[in-house]
């Protein structure tokens, strides 16, 4: 499962105390200080992981400690800076504070945020040494824990994104194209999670594609499943829109498309303008005969001048339209495109 929020708690580790001793070595009465600072307390950072697809195991595990710094010690020794505590978080993962302000977005590979830093060591009385105090006697205590609590929420980072009504094929679609089996059912919202499978066209191309929960009649206003999953797209190259040619409760699929179109302009003028490819699905289920007049009158409607089909059950057309995603993408051209 595709685990999209989470929220984490997070403390950095505390400085160690400097240390306050003098040298006593036999026929050396009068040493002077030798007191060591106290080591760094670790911090607390997050890290971005192109392996990680999910927030699951933040949600499981959701308290994130680094160690603390080891005090100072005598013979001017300096004590041990704690280790920090890394946190690996998929890539496209804002990361929000209390306030729920933003402070990073963390969506390339190895990036990193240092969301709790470590208090600083003490100062040993060695520190303090000079000509006109050649024995203090004074030494600091180690800087304080930071500790926070954290919002972080999981924007997808995919080639491809699946939009459509519910029970437009996405699921479908995406199980025909890659290795991954979404809950695919004859009755809407069967996908409440999104789902990522990899599709590939030969040994050298490869597009990921993300099945988004289907969107209904005002979903940019929150209605069904709404900005829980709108904004998933945002982070895609590409949106593919599959429109379903047989709607099963008789609707117009040419509404249907252009309600769709609506709410991606209504969420985000980043959507509106990103590159979309319309396809038509479910070409299995029009008798041969029909599908010209069909699939013409639907591109007209909608203003196009050519309509892709495809049928996710059968697979029929689904490496043309594989084609026209990846030349879509900006990976290439496809030979025929």
């Amino acid at each position: 499962m595709l685990v999209d929020r989470a929220r984490i708690f997070v403390r950095s580790g505390k400085g160690g105390h400097g240390c306050m001793s003098f040298r006593r070595e036999k026929f050396i009465p009068k040493g002077g200080p030798d007191g060591g600072d106290g080591g760094d307390g670790g911090d607390v950072v997050l890290v971005g992981d192109s392996s990680l697809d999910t927030l699951l195991t933040l949600t499981h595990r959701p308290h994130y400690r680094a160690e603390n710094g080891k005090p100072g010690m005598g013979k001017q020794m300096h004590g041990a800076n704690g280790d920090s505590r890394v946190v690996q978080v998929p890539l496209g993962t804002l990361v929000y504070d209390e306030d729920n302000h933003l402070l990073a977005d963390i969506a390339e590979e190895g990036q990193e945020l240092i969301v709790a830093r470590g208090g600083k060591g003490g100062f040993g009385n060695e520190h303090f040494k000079s000509s006109t105090n050649q024995a203090p006697r004074e030494s600091t205590p180690g800087g304080e824990w930071e500790d926070r609590t954290l919002r972080l929420e999981l924007k997808l980072l995919a080639d491809v994104g699946l939009v459509g009504l519910p029970n437009a094929g996405k699921s479908t679609f995406l199980t025909a194209v890659s290795a991954a089996r979404p809950k695919v059912a004859d009755y809407p919202f069967t996908t409440l999670h999104p789902h990522l499978g990899i599709a590939v066209l030969d040994d050298e191309r490869r597009l990921v594609v993300a099945d988004i929960p289907g969107l209904i009649e005002g979903a940019a206003d929150g209605a069904g499943l709404g900005h829980d999953f709108l904004r998933h797209i945002e982070r895609t190259s590409v949106l593919l829109h599959l429109i379903d040619l047989m709607p099963v409760d008789g609707s117009d699929p040419v509404t249907n498309a252009k309600t769709i179109e609506g709410e991606l302009r209504q969420y985000s003028e980043v959507l509106e303008g990103k590159p979309i490819l319309m396809v038509g699905n479910k070409i299995d289920l029009i008798p041969e005969d029909e599908r010209p007049a069909l699939i013409a009158a639907v591109a007209d409607a909608l203003g196009l001048t050519s309509l892709p089909t495809c049928s996710g059950a059968t697979h029929e057309g689904v490496a043309e339209v594989l084609r026209l995603c990846w030349s879509l993408v900006g990976k290439g051209t496809v030979a025929g495109w």
